[in-house]
């Protein structure tokens, strides 16, 4: 991973245009290819950002010895990063503050809570969880990027792919779109579905994964455990 603290302007040119004035901040470059700005604020998340696959190719800057702009006269490199759909990040560095590179090796990933890798072992033991006919392929299928949770054929034969969280929001979605761009690449598999699985989705989870051909299905714990069985209830 590669950090770069530098005073730089940002523009994004794609399906939407965005512009970051000349500002202090944080370049964030992954072995995956992607890049992201930061501010020193907002957590985690980016300014602006490419998602891989894409290409950063690093230029010398315009000549703009006569621009009205200050700005363009102070700049020592220009940052061009490229996207397969022609969608392009442009990052515009005057100076440079700090510049590191760091190898952090294959990250174990995230090992989830004990609630939710249970959920994940009885939604594969029930695929009817989903739908009638479904079944089980893998359990943790391996993609470029990391394991889906479950892998199931539906009712048709057809793959989908679900991923299992107790408390769905956006960045579970982001995470699942992640591996269907991956799965659907592979003849092997393609067409594949999207299945957003949880206790809880929030709201914006379920609007973005709308927006993204997924399906979100609410799952009961405690009914799949069989603590919670409808013929015992009073009410």
């Amino acid at each position: 991973m590669r950090l770069l603290i530098a005073r730089c302007q940002v523009d994004y040119a794609g399906r939407l245009t965005a512009h970051l004035p000349m500002a202090t901040r944080l370049i964030m470059v992954k072995v995956d290819g992607s890049v992201s700005i930061h501010a020193d604020d907002r957590a985690y998340k980016p300014l602006n950002w490419m998602s891989p696959p894409c290409t950063l190719t690093v230029g010398p800057p315009p000549e703009v010895a006569d621009s009205p702009d200050a700005a363009e006269r102070v700049l020592t490199e220009v940052w061009e990063v490229r996207n397969n759909d022609g969608d392009t990040l442009q990052i515009s560095i005057a100076e440079v503050f700090h510049d590191t590179n760091h190898e952090l090796g294959v990250d174990p990933g995230l090992q989830k809570d004990g609630v939710e890798a249970h959920l994940q072992v009885l939604l594969a033991a029930n695929p009817a969880a989903f739908g009638d006919g479904w079944t089980l392929v893998q359990r943790e299928y391996l993609t470029p990027i990391g394991p889906v949770d479950l892998l199931f054929r539906d009712h048709t034969g057809a793959y989908v792919a679900v991923e299992v969280k107790r408390r769905g929001e956006i960045d579970g979605v982001e995470q699942l779109t992640r591996y269907l761009a991956l799965m659907n690449a592979d003849p092997r598999l393609t067409p594949v579905r999207g299945v957003f699985a949880a206790q809880l989705i929030k709201p914006q989870a379920r609007t973005l994964a709308g927006t993204r051909g997924i399906d979100c299905v609410l799952v009961d714990y405690d009914a799949l455990r069989g603590l919670d069985n409808a013929e015992d209830r009073l009410f």
